[in-house]
């Protein structure tokens, strides 16, 4: 799996979270960040969508984040990614800068995950992906990480 995100994470509480859970995947995430745009909204917004879509392998089952896209639980998740790892095609997620992503990236997907309609910085989006990524290998496996039931009252 592959992540390709606008934007340069360096140290601090988001890049430790990042890493404590990317290092837990089998087999490792390939993280690829890219440069931030410069420019008025709109020509930033272009210019990273046009990044993120040459940094895509040709056949890449494209998966970006956006909050008009699908929100799924954690076990609906690790299905979907069971499904997608089947199709033999690199199942990459995308993640856009402070502007969001271009029309032409929403175009190219496979499927848009939401992560929810709050807006969330990008690098805690990160986070929040890598660990779901985590959970849905522990579903599959049947590890009790993931705990399906609320608590009781």
């Amino acid at each position: 799996m592959n992540l390709f995100a606008i934007g340069r994470l360096r140290g601090g509480p988001e890049a430790e979270l990042i890493d404590r859970y990317a290092l837990r995947l089998r087999p490792r995430l390939t993280i690829a960040e890219l440069p931030e745009a410069r420019g008025s909204a709109p020509v930033v917004k272009r210019q990273e969508g046009i990044a993120l879509l040459a940094a895509l392998p040709r056949d890449a089952f494209a998966v970006p984040l956006d909050m008009g896209g699908q929100a799924l639980d954690s076990a609906a998740f690790a299905d979907r990614l069971a499904r997608w790892a089947a199709l033999s095609r690199p199942v990459c997620f995308l993640i856009g800068g402070a502007e969001g992503l271009d029309h032409a990236v929403i175009a190219r997907a496979d499927f848009v995950l939401s992560m929810g309609t709050m807006t969330w910085p990008h690098f805690l989006v990160r986070a929040m992906l890598i660990e779901q990524l985590y959970r849905a290998q522990t579903i599959a496996l049947g590890h009790p990480y993931h705990r399906a039931g609320r608590p009781m009252p």
